[in-house]
């Protein structure tokens, strides 16, 4: 194992955590705070790096590099999800962990931001060999989690099943059943109705929302999706349900486009076959990267970080961007798309319904107590609404960007728990 607690996080090059520290920085520069408070908050209160050996289905051995960085505790335990993919670093779990920070803050539920990763591709491998290397990976990091510690959750390449590994793994150490130690998990092991689809419902609210503030009828809306993976395809069903002209989704392998709509039930049952968007009928295949800069109204960009760039911002069409993803847009593209006039609603708003239903299922086992789908729903509403409201107003009142406004509300208000917690000893 090891362990860093004492150094400020400093970016090895351009990428999301050059972005994330200059997002902080911003919005530090804006609420007047010193030297010592930034220093603070761009410093992860703990870092782990592990080595996750793994025994292959055919007898050879591989070994993985494991993370998991906790941001803040200042309000709360530490939560964030745990991605599995083969680029996984430890700058990115940084910059990913600082964002969860500001999420928990925005949306107002008592966590710090943590975020967690394996640099494994986890297509590559059987399920069996999945679940191995998880086990290993929750052993390796079992000190610093728990129910009052640290909650991980789903992200990228995990799911509920990867949650009731880690879940068993911990509850075997300690003895007993701790179903609170991660959310996201199957409901028939104490997660939370309506978990799988919050953060992709929790896009579609804001979405609907942005709308209504450029005065955009959803029937005679059109968007564009990035993703049809765990937030995208949800988002993609629930903005058509609402009656937005969904024209072109993407996925790692293709990306499709039909200028009537796409029927996103019949490209779920197609993906579900196949496991690919990719040769949908009545549809035109087109190049992914155009996905991002179709004349459409709105660009949901669902996938993964940095997508939206100076190379391509000039390009985008839309009247709206809703970071569905974490980081899909970095410093230059903001720039350009502020100078276009592009309205970018930021991920820690966009894409919190995930963590606040999270937040519901910690609750509910902490209550050993079941809520109904339509309270978690009500609820998850209730707790979006409020935050575009705050982001909104706090942006008008500053002239600020709705990223920036987010930002400052969520470092202000990260900031004033710690001063009134103090600094021990």
């Amino acid at each position: 194992m090891t362990w860093s607690t004492t150094t400020t996080a400093t970016p090895t090059g351009a990428g999301p955590l050059t972005d994330a520290l200059a997002q902080l920085e911003s919005a530090l520069a804006h609420l007047g705070f010193n030297g010592g408070t930034r220093q603070m908050l761009s410093t992860p209160r703990r870092e782990l790096m592990v080595s996750v050996p793994l025994r292959r289905d055919d007898g050879s051995i591989a070994v993985y590099s494991g993370y998991r960085v906790q941001h803040n505790f200042s309000r709360g335990p530490a939560k964030g999800g745990l991605r599995f993919a083969a680029n996984v670093d430890l700058d990115e779990v940084r910059a990913l962990a600082m964002w969860m920070t500001w999420k928990c803050a925005l949306v107002d539920v008592p966590y710090g931001g943590a975020k967690g990763g394996i640099a494994i591709d986890p297509r590559e491998h059987s399920v069996a060999e999945l679940e191995r290397v998880t086990r290993r990976y929750t052993s390796e990091i079992l000190p610093i989690i728990g129910p009052t510690k640290d909650i991980p959750a789903p992200d990228i390449g995990t799911d509920e099943r990867t949650m009731a590994w880690m879940m068993d793994t911990y509850s075997a150490a300690m003895g007993h059943t701790v179903p609170g130690v991660v959310t996201g998990k199957p409901v028939s092991l104490g997660g939370s109705l309506g978990r799988a689809a919050a953060t992709s419902r929790g896009v579609a609210h804001i979405a609907l929302m942005a709308m209504a503030s450029h005065g955009l009828d959803p029937a005679h809306t059109t968007a564009s999706v990035q993703g049809f993976g765990k937030v995208g395809r949800d988002a993609a069903r629930f903005l058509a349900a609402a009656g937005v002209k969904v024209l072109a989704v993407s996925d790692i392998d293709g990306a499709i486009y039909d200028e009537r709509g796409l029927d996103i039930g019949r490209l779920a049952e197609h993906v579900d076959a196949t496991g690919s968007v990719a040769g949908f009928e009545g549809t035109e295949s087109i190049d992914p990267g155009s996905i991002l800069t179709l004349d459409v109204d709105v660009v949901v960009p669902a996938a993964v970080e940095g997508v939206l760039t100076g190379d391509n911002a000039a390009k985008v069409q839309a009247k709206i961007i809703v970071e569905g993803a974490n980081g899909p847009t970095t410093r230059e593209a903001d720039a350009i798309l502020a100078d276009k006039n592009v309205l970018v609603v930021p991920d820690i708003l966009a894409n919190a319904g995930g963590v606040v239903v999270s937040y519901f299922e910690w609750v509910q086992a902490n209550q050993a107590y079941q809520w109904s789908e339509r309270d978690v729903n009500d609820r998850l509403e209730e707790r979006m609404t409020r935050a575009w409201h705050d982001v909104v107003d706090y942006a008008g009142a500053h002239g600020l960007s709705y990223r920036e406004a987010a930002t400052a509300l969520a470092v202000q208000r990260v900031t004033e728990a710690h001063r009134l917690r103090g600094l021990y000893p």
